[in-house]
């Protein structure tokens, strides 16, 4: 028996798996429930996540922040005119306004490479919080690679497959739209990354690649670049996007990856 025991003091045999997950693990209990505490803290980050899914976009700070590229940044909006609307109809999440189609169609910019999209999806917090130094980053890395870029557009009230409406009126090679992820009792903030080869209306999600879990607790934003970096390359080498294009580069994660199915739509 070792000296711990002896002394009454039972050890945490899970510590070293909490030190890796921020999962509900070994909670504990006080009688037949858990700790109170612990029943506490469950109730604040439902708080949490219920707060991000009715979050709005903060589109006049972004808007300021993401000119830093030197791009235009238009704002436009889906055909969900509101919140409850957006939940109840993710149809109308998906296309866009008419005034907001009329807006881009008058836009005198010419074919890029890339569009940049970003949507508050289900948790504008996530955008909010992460979003600008993503496409701050991503600009960087494509204007080195010798890419083209379209204008940034914030869009409210989207959802993943707006890319596509988007697309069809820009015609850019490539578009990748980066949106609040349902959030997670654990992870309110998250972004994910859907990449296009060739958005135009009428794809279905098995066209798309997904990057998920960007925040600084789960895949860091840098290294989410580089991902979607080599993502990007990949799709204009091979002209596809989807379930064809696999995710085999070797970046260092410690641990955390992105995945091919998320959770913005």
């Amino acid at each position: 028996m070792n000296e711990q025991k002896k002394i009454g003091v039972e050890s945490d045999e899970w510590a070293f798996l909490k030190a890796y997950t921020n999962a509900r693990i070994a909670l504990g209990k006080t009688g037949v429930s858990i700790p109170l505490k612990e029943s506490l803290q469950f109730k604040m980050a439902h708080a949490h996540a219920k707060d991000a899914v009715y979050s709005r976009l903060d589109s006049a700070d972004l808007r300021t922040d993401l000119t830093r590229t030197g791009l235009p940044v238009h704002c436009v909006h889906s055909q969900a005119k509101n919140r409850d609307i957006y939940l109840q109809r993710p149809d109308l999440g998906r296309l866009l306004a008419d005034s907001s189609a009329e807006q881009l169609q008058q836009l005198s910019s010419p074919q890029a490479d890339i569009s940049i999209i970003v949507a508050d999806g289900l948790s504008a917090t996530a955008i909010n919080k992460n979003a600008g130094l993503v496409v701050r980053l991503l600009v960087e890395k494509a204007r080195q690679a010798g890419y083209s870029l379209a204008p940034i557009l914030l869009v409210e009230q989207g959802r993943v497959a707006i890319t596509d409406s988007i697309g069809g009126i820009l015609r850019p090679r490539l578009a990748i739209i980066l949106i609040g992820e349902r959030p997670g009792l654990s992870s309110f903030d998250s972004i994910g990354a859907y990449i296009t080869y060739a958005p135009q209306p009428g794809l279905t999600d098995e066209r798309r690649n997904c990057i998920s879990n960007i925040r600084e607790q789960g895949l860091p934003l840098a290294l989410a670049v580089d991902k979607i970096m080599y993502l990007i390359d990949s799709a204009f080498r091979l002209q596809i996007t989807g379930i064809a294009l696999k995710d085999n580069n070797d970046l260092e994660t410690d641990g955390l990856s992105g995945k091919i199915a998320g959770q913005g739509d």
